[in-house]
């Protein structure tokens, strides 16, 4: 049995806040390389250490950019299959729940790298949560709209 499968017309504005998430990327990489580079931590030390982080502001910098990164990375797979299923039934809802995960993963990552470190992240992972939590809920409902009838 073969499915045909054919994109909504509004699918574009869902392929516009993937597009815009992959950029989040590129912030998110200078970032980390800027506070890398600050911090002076050398190649391959994915994080400074407790000790260094404690001594110096620019190492506990780098520490919350790199986290920040690696927890975008941790996301940004989850995000884009339930962006791109749940658009196929709900288009418009899945660009506007889409668009709204990006802004807070970008509030998210300001915020952790911001003068408040880790707390700052608060305020992106909340809004990057729920509007993540309904897209998995939407990219079921339009799996289920997608069976074919029995």
């Amino acid at each position: 049995m073969s499915l045909t499968l054919e994109l909504p017309a509004e699918y574009g504005y869902t392929l516009t806040v993937a597009a815009t998430s992959l950029l989040l990327h590129v912030y998110h990489m200078t970032l980390t390389s800027r506070a890398r580079k600050a911090s002076g931590i050398p190649y391959p030390n994915a994080y400074a250490t407790a000790e260094q982080a404690e001594k110096d502001p620019k190492a506990m910098a780098f520490n919350c950019a790199q986290r920040a990164h690696a927890n975008y990375t941790e996301n940004i797979t989850p995000f884009l299959g339930t962006l791109l299923i749940s658009s196929l039934a709900f288009p418009r809802a899945g660009a506007a729940l889409g668009g709204v995960w990006v802004l807070g993963r970008f509030l998210y990552a300001v915020g952790y790298t911001g003068s408040k470190g880790p707390k700052g992240r608060i305020q992106g992972f909340v809004i990057s949560s729920f509007s993540g939590l309904a897209l998995n809920a939407m990219a079921v409902f339009a799996s289920v709209k997608l069976l074919p009838q029995f």
